[in-house]
């Protein structure tokens, strides 16, 4: 990769989509060459999709929230995270280092909500022996990718 491969990504991070032409422009390309080049980045599988931001307030889901997860045994692992990764609200899911297991990105409409998924839902997952559930008041930045 080299330079012109990081504006043409940094474009389609902004805009994916972003024309062959319109990034032509930023990159001072010919569209031929900018279209091989994504496509390039394509089967490289730099660019893995294309995707859309939603604005959460707009489809009532105000709530953000981290939580926090232990397992209690290494053989509850794979269980919970084939279960875990079924629920749209759960946007991210993290394996990490540190005090907890898995550290977990959600969206909801509201606190009865959380409290409904972290209740009839994380806790009956089985091996779920822990969490710690922290809510955003604001997000200042945050980017679908790096």
């Amino acid at each position: 990769m080299d330079t012109i491969d990081y504006a043409i990504i940094n474009v389609l991070k902004e805009n994916g989509r972003a024309s062959a032409s319109e990034i032509s422009k930023t990159v001072n390309l010919s569209i031929p060459a900018v279209t091989e080049r994504i496509r390039k980045l394509e089967r490289a599988e730099i660019i893995q999709q294309y995707t859309i931001k939603i604005n959460r307030r707009k489809i009532e889901q105000r709530l953000l929230a981290f939580i926090f997860v232990n397992i209690d045994k290494t053989e509850n692992i794979n269980s919970f995270r084939n279960a875990i990764v079924q629920h749209n609200c759960v946007l991210e899911c993290h394996h990490i280092a540190g005090m907890y297991d898995y550290l977990l990105k959600v969206v909801m409409e509201d606190t009865q909500a959380l409290e409904y998924f972290l209740s009839n839902t994380l806790k009956t997952i089985k091996g779920v022996s822990d969490s710690n559930t922290i809510i955003t008041l604001t997000t200042l930045k945050e980017e679908l990718n790096s």
